[in-house]
Protein backbone atom coordinates (compact mmCIF):
# COMPACT_ATOMS: atom_id res chain seq x y z
CA UNK A 1 0.00 0.00 0.00
CA UNK A 2 1.17 3.82 -0.39
CA UNK A 3 1.78 6.45 1.79
CA UNK A 4 -0.63 8.76 1.97
CA UNK A 5 -0.95 12.46 3.79
CA UNK A 6 -4.15 13.79 3.47
CA UNK A 7 -5.37 17.35 4.39
CA UNK A 8 -9.03 18.18 4.96
CA UNK A 9 -10.24 22.27 5.18
CA UNK A 10 -14.05 22.22 6.30
CA UNK A 11 -15.94 25.44 5.43
CA UNK A 12 -14.92 26.73 8.92
CA UNK A 13 -10.72 26.64 8.24
CA UNK A 14 -10.65 23.55 10.63
CA UNK A 15 -8.50 20.96 9.28
CA UNK A 16 -7.71 17.58 9.47
CA UNK A 17 -4.59 15.32 8.92
CA UNK A 18 -5.12 11.87 8.10
CA UNK A 19 -1.99 9.35 7.27
CA UNK A 20 -2.65 6.32 5.10
CA UNK A 21 -0.29 3.58 5.02
CA UNK A 22 2.27 4.12 7.56
CA UNK A 23 3.00 1.52 9.91
CA UNK A 24 3.70 2.74 13.76
CA UNK A 25 4.94 5.72 15.32
CA UNK A 26 5.83 6.91 11.07
CA UNK A 27 2.75 8.49 10.80
CA UNK A 28 4.13 10.89 13.29
CA UNK A 29 7.19 11.83 12.19
CA UNK A 30 5.73 11.88 8.50
CA UNK A 31 3.17 14.31 8.88
CA UNK A 32 4.65 16.41 11.86
CA UNK A 33 6.39 19.16 9.40
CA UNK A 34 2.18 19.99 8.29
CA UNK A 35 1.46 19.99 12.06
CA UNK A 36 3.71 22.33 12.90
CA UNK A 37 2.18 24.03 9.79
CA UNK A 38 -0.96 23.89 10.71
CA UNK A 39 -0.70 24.95 14.48
CA UNK A 40 -1.52 23.25 17.81
CA UNK A 41 -3.29 19.67 17.62
CA UNK A 42 -6.68 19.64 19.25
CA UNK A 43 -7.71 16.09 18.62
CA UNK A 44 -5.98 12.88 18.05
CA UNK A 45 -7.37 9.69 17.12
CA UNK A 46 -4.72 6.75 16.61
CA UNK A 47 -5.68 4.09 13.71
CA UNK A 48 -5.59 -0.03 14.00
CA UNK A 49 -2.57 0.64 11.31
CA UNK A 50 -0.31 2.96 13.93
CA UNK A 51 -0.55 -0.10 16.57
CA UNK A 52 0.10 -2.69 13.81
CA UNK A 53 3.94 -2.65 14.31
CA UNK A 54 3.79 -2.83 17.79
CA UNK A 55 1.66 -5.62 17.90
CA UNK A 56 4.39 -7.03 15.93
CA UNK A 57 6.66 -6.47 17.92
CA UNK A 58 4.89 -7.88 21.33
CA UNK A 59 4.53 -11.19 19.66
CA UNK A 60 7.98 -11.62 18.24
CA UNK A 61 8.88 -10.83 22.37
CA UNK A 62 6.49 -13.25 23.57
CA UNK A 63 7.99 -16.02 21.67
CA UNK A 64 11.18 -15.54 22.70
Amino acid sequence: MSQIIEIIVSPQGQTTVQTKGFSGSSCRQASKFLEQALGQRTDEKLTSEFYACEDVAQQTQLRQ
